[in-house]
């Protein structure tokens, strides 16, 4: 993975890299999300034929299950820091000699960051020329899976990829995102797989999808 402020450059590798027989992909970041972007769902529902979803704003798509042309799944991985104010009680070596020698503490407050993350899976799907649709593990109901539904998300998140397959067992599937290295791999060491996941699923799919090179 190479990266560069204009496209000229790329092309110009590109070209070279193709000459000596290796295969290459240039994709325009900005482009990519200046697009109008992903289906996110909602809300889904199976059936025989097709499966049926819908935003959070009430759009809704039907996609039968032979247009599917391609299912990753991968792991969000989005870091939070926060400031948050820690009390602790330590010795008091003043009080302790005022009292006689009984020991006593004395209550001590500082400021520090705290750094958690949060985890959660993912699904982009590919289905001929619609926009790539999203699903996420924590952002839906999962009301539409009726008495199949588990009593977990990541169950029924689980469940839902399980339940694609199956309907079509022909469909191609790479979960090579759903770990870091695998999303390091695919974005390079200068790009970040918790603010580029997006980025690497385009990537991935062009790259599966499209098969010999080209410029995009």
């Amino acid at each position: 993975v190479a990266r560069f402020a204009d496209p000229e450059p790329a092309r110009t590798l590109a070209k070279k890299l193709n000459q000596i027989g290796f295969e290459t992909l240039i994709i325009d970041t900005a482009a990519i999300r200046g697009r109008a972007g992903h289906f996110i769902v909602r809300r889904f529902e199976l059936n025989e034929r097709s499966m049926r979803i819908e935003t959070g704003d009430g759009q809704q798509a039907d996609i039968p299950w032979q247009e599917i042309d391609l299912l990753l799944p991968g792991t969000s991985i989005v870091g939070y820091s926060e400031t948050k104010t820690v009390t602790e009680r330590k010795l008091s070596i003043g009080k302790t000699i005022l009292s006689g020698g009984i020991p006593m503490t004395k209550k001590l407050e500082h400021k520090e960051e705290v750094t958690t993350e949060e985890r959660g899976k993912v699904l982009y799907l590919y289905a001929g020329q619609r926009p790539p649709v999203f699903f996420s593990q924590n952002g839906m109901t999962y009301d539409g899976l009726g008495a199949a539904m588990k009593p977990s998300r990541e169950l029924n998140f689980t469940h839902l990829i399980n339940e694609l397959r199956r309907f079509y067992p022909g469909v191609r599937y790479d979960d090579r995102l759903l770990n870091r290295a695998g999303q390091v791999r695919v974005l390079g060491p200068a790009l970040n797989p918790e603010t580029n996941l997006d980025l690497a699923a385009e990537i991935l799919a062009r790259s599966l999808l499209h098969g010999r090179s080209r410029t995009i």
